[in-house]
């Protein structure tokens, strides 16, 4: 039995008649009933009455007809399906995000106009570490990761830089090194402050994890050593969020992403940072490279003509 056979049913069954179906069927009446005929022989019962005005269905024909359009129903609702799963329409995935990252306004735009273009794909989101996500990206657990600088290069792994921001010196509200700097402007506009990296050799800083931020965290050591001293590290910590709140209780400095300036601001004071090297936080997507099918792809497209969008 072919599909094509219930097709040819259904057709005499809403014609009610062979040569009429025939020619719906664009097709001679003879092989029609030739090809009902055999559907009959293999079901083992007569689906139709045959009589001089044309068919009638059998009891069993009725229920077979029942049938037929829901199979058909189905092979036409799962062709659609998977040309829709084919195109990435339909599907799930799964994404894991650091905090650092999600702060950046880019992001939840990003998730945002995902989620309208294709809202047959279920999203699975999951915060963690740089590290932490470059770990479930190589077991499989994600199927692509939100983060800052990469941490370290495995293999097989696909980068997307969307784009990079300046890193802010965070300072606690009324710190010495503020100085005059947070008199207001005439506007009432408060600028925000300028210090010089020489001028933290005797701070405690507050950084992320070397193992969780790699990149960024060297690049400030190396900082700190061009302009002549080594940083005394008080905390380490996993997340950027909690950096912020420790400068808030008045535990060290730290410098974080421009975008998470709007943090704590009641306690605590962002500055711009002179440094060499400049101090930069890009947002990075990875992800499997051998694995990009059509979900994964809709998204890394759209996410890197959103940041375009923002950077033109």
């Amino acid at each position: 039995m072919e599909l094509r056979h219930l097709r040819y049913f259904l057709m005499v069954a809403e014609e009610q008649h062979f040569t009429r179906a025939a020619v719906r069927l664009n097709m001679q009446q003879p092989p029609l009933s030739q090809q009902i005929r055999a559907l009959e022989s293999e079901l083992g019962f007569d689906l139709f009455r045959r009589h001089p005005k044309g068919v009638d269905l059998t009891p069993g024909g009725v229920i077979f007809l029942q049938e037929a359009r829901d199979i058909l129903n189905r092979v036409e609702d799962a062709a659609r399906r998977s040309a829709k799963a084919a195109q990435g329409y339909e599907g799930a995935l799964s994404i894991g995000f650091t905090s650092s990252a999600a702060a950046h306004p880019l992001i939840p735009s990003i998730i945002r106009a995902y989620r309208e273009a294709y809202p047959g794909v279920s999203l699975l989101l999951n915060e963690g570490s740089a590290r932490e996500l470059t770990d479930d990206l190589v077991q499989r657990k994600l199927d692509i990761g939100i983060l800052r600088a990469p941490v370290g290069q495995p293999q097989d792994m696909t980068f997307y830089q969307l784009l990079e921001e300046d890193m802010l010196l965070v300072l606690p509200v009324g710190h010495p090194l503020l100085g005059r700097s947070r008199k207001q402007k005439g506007d009432g506009e408060v600028p925000m402050p300028v210090i010089s990296i020489k001028h933290l050799a005797d701070e405690p800083f507050i950084l992320v994890r070397r193992s969780g931020a790699t990149g960024m965290y060297s690049k400030l050591i190396e900082a700190c050593e061009n302009a002549g001293f080594t940083p005394k590290i008080a905390f380490e910590v996993e997340r950027m969020l909690t950096n912020i709140s420790l400068v808030a209780a008045g535990a060290g400095v730290s410098v974080v992403p421009a975008s998470m300036n709007g943090f704590h601001r009641e306690s605590v004071v962002y500055c711009r940072l002179n440094a060499r090297p400049r101090l930069v936080a890009p947002i990075t997507l990875i992800c499997r490279g051998e694995e990009e099918g059509p979900v994964l792809s809709n998204f890394i497209n759209l996410a890197k003509r959103i940041a375009q969008s923002r950077a033109t």
